[in-house]
């Protein structure tokens, strides 16, 4: 039975939405009470969401392209700054009609200020934000690490989403960084790209510089399968997979499908294993006793997992130990805070730990916050991330 659409949310947010401009433009006029004022202000916001509106209509035949891009990037920061002015517009409204004076410039101006602010920080995220590259370190400390390894670096990157990157001086910076890091081992944690495996082929060259004396190991992510776009045939899709794999090849990155393999220093071994996505919600695909089989329990174990969800539904409980998990997949939303001891994003919401360390049952999850970015084409507060891990022997 096809499923009916109800127009009623649709409605509900039509509603919300000519509401809120209504009190925003009610601030504005503050200032002025000019009557081209209203005229510029409802044509700007028409013409934005007629903008959005043309843009979904038009992406079964021209998917997400440049207008569509513009046009729900422009309703986004609108939208975000209108609520940001509403925000700090309330107080002041309340605290006047609770005293009976008039709107306080000063206060509307503020509220106007934090307005322009939004607009010059979302700006900043779409043209600086999402390369200003970070790299983040962690000193582990394991009772049971081998004595060769003590002292072993790991650097992971994770959520290239190849397919949303322009700017090749960028994303240059970017490889550099990571091979200034000098790691033993290098580690990609899945998503390669948004939906297609041509995504990657301009920047083949980029990625295939990376180089560890321990070599380069990869998994894939949920975006990776090709399943949030529509295929000819299953066919097309299976051979983008594979076209995909190949990639990875390709790159110098060996592709951990299930599957283990030992790293060996001075006698000793540690054992580096990686599955397929396995996400709640994002295809549960991955095995992870497959990946462990004839694995010594007593072995110090490392696992790729792209999906967090991976270490809190198996991992952090799996009868053999598993060191250390080192995931992706958040992207911290792309937006955020996280500074003066505050850490806050939206993605709290889905995954209570959606970025950096979390240790239980003896046991670590690294969250890498993602080097590329996917859907809003910028970062805000959430920077991208190159995570440098060094293992210690601890006591």
């Amino acid at each position: 039975m096809k499923r009916r659409f109800s127009l009623v949310p649709v409605l509900i947010f039509i509603v919300l939405f000519v509401t809120l401009n209504f009190y925003v433009l009610s601030g504005f006029e503050t200032f002025s009470i000019n009557p081209i004022l209203p005229l510029l202000f409802w044509t700007a916001v028409l013409g934005i969401s007629a903008a959005l509106i043309s843009a979904f209509r038009r992406i079964e035949r021209r998917g997400m392209d440049t207008f569509f891009k513009v046009a729900t990037h422009a309703f986004l920061i609108l939208l975000v700054s209108e609520l940001i002015f509403v925000i700090f517009l309330i107080p002041g409204d309340l605290y006047r009609l609770a005293i009976g004076h008039d709107r306080s410039l000063q206060w509307v101006g503020f509220a106007v200020s934090m307005f322009i602010l939004t607009i010059l920080i979302f700006l900043y995220g779409m043209i600086e934000g999402k390369y200003a590259y970070r790299v983040i370190r962690h000193v582990l400390e394991f009772e049971d690490l081998p004595e060769a390894f003590d002292g072993f670096t790991i650097t992971q990157i994770s959520d290239v989403h190849a397919g949303s990157f322009k700017n090749k001086k960028a994303i240059q910076k970017g490889i550099d960084l990571i091979n200034e890091q000098k790691s033993d081992l290098f580690v990609f944690t899945g998503d390669l790209v948004n939906n297609k495996a041509s995504e990657m082929l301009p920047w083949l060259n980029y990625f295939s510089q990376i180089k560890a004396p321990f070599g380069q190991f990869s998994i894939l992510g949920n975006h990776d399968y090709g399943d949030y776009v529509k295929w000819d045939s299953e066919q097309n899709k299976r051979a983008n997979l594979e076209e995909l794999k190949s990639y990875h090849q390709q790159l110098g990155y060996r592709l951990l499908l299930d599957e283990h393999v030992e790293l060996k220093k001075d006698g000793q071994q540690i054992i580096l294993a990686g599955v397929e996505n396995w996400g709640l919600g994002f295809g549960e695909r991955g095995d992870l006793r497959k990946a462990l089989r004839s694995v010594n329990p007593s072995d110090f174990k490392i696992l790729l997992s792209h999906d967090p969800t991976h270490w809190e539904s198996q991992v952090k409980s799996y009868p053999a130990k598993i060191h250390l998990t080192l995931s992706g997949h958040t992207h911290g939303m792309q937006f955020g805070i996280e500074a003066f001891g505050i850490k806050w994003s939206p993605v709290k919401y889905r995954y209570a730990h959606w970025a950096g360390l979390k240790a239980e049952n003896g046991r670590i999850l690294n969250i890498n916050r993602g080097f590329g970015f996917l859907g809003f084409s910028g970062r805000i507060g959430i920077w991208p991330e190159i995570t440098v891990i060094e293992l210690r022997k601890g006591v």
